[in-house]
């Protein structure tokens, strides 16, 4: 990967697309989110929504926003955990959520404040950058563009792809930018959301053999609204 990310040009066709399409997809997902938040208040009385720092283009940090899927004590002993396949700590609630992906719903408002893009690189958190760019020298090369909500890794990756695959997979990404590719990608992603296996959390046996591993998506109290 030996490009400087997207030119000019191109930056500014996609946050003008990025908007466009948010925007659009507000529309039809403001009921459906206003319905999730209730399921999720009603069922445990708990937070709706959790914050969490990530790095997006050049390394800057941000929030990502997600519906809550697990409890609130999730993580009370501080020690962040993968999701396995039937992890007890996911709510009933957040188990139908996470498998047809309303919990990422709310990114739509990063996307619209310009802290995501709808098509990149799924966003790290800082420490997971470091520690993974401890054993990939190239993982850092991924803050080239902005973190997106969907791409190459999130339609032909599963929980249980390494961290070195999907980073093959987001740099194939960043050296073969187009917006017909952004396109393409799109329509991939409908497709894949009603694949079960896209959806599925780490099976114990995974879990076991990668607990050296970055957790992916914990959910930790203090980050919690």
């Amino acid at each position: 990967s030996r490009n400087n990310g997207l030119t000019i040009e191109q930056r500014v066709i996609k946050r003008v697309v990025d908007i466009i399409l948010s925007v659009i997809a507000l529309i039809p997902a403001l009921p459906l989110m206003a319905v999730t938040a209730l399921l999720i208040k009603i069922e445990d009385g708990g937070s709706i929504i959790y914050k969490q720092k990530r790095l997006t283009q050049d390394g800057r940090e941000f929030y990502v926003y997600k519906f809550r899927s697990m409890r609130e004590d999730a993580e009370k002993d501080g020690v962040a955990r993968l999701a396995g396949e039937h992890d007890d700590r996911i709510t009933k609630v957040g188990r139908v959520i996470r498998a047809i992906r309303f919990d990422e719903l709310p990114q739509l408002l990063n996307i619209l404040k310009g802290d995501m893009s709808i098509v990149g690189p799924r966003p790290e958190r800082p420490e997971f950058i470091e520690m993974y760019s401890k054993k990939i020298p190239e993982f850092s090369y991924r803050l080239k563009v902005k973190g997106g909500l969907t791409g190459y890794a999130q339609i032909l990756g599963k929980y249980n792809t390494t961290a070195y695959d999907k980073l093959k997979l987001d740099l194939m990404y960043i050296e073969n930018y187009s917006f017909s590719l952004d396109l393409k990608l799109l329509l991939m992603t409908f497709k894949v959301i009603f694949q079960r296996e896209s959806t599925e959390g780490f099976s114990d046996v995974i879990v076991a053999e990668r607990e050296d591993e970055a957790p992916e998506e914990p959910e930790t109290k203090e980050e919690k609204s």
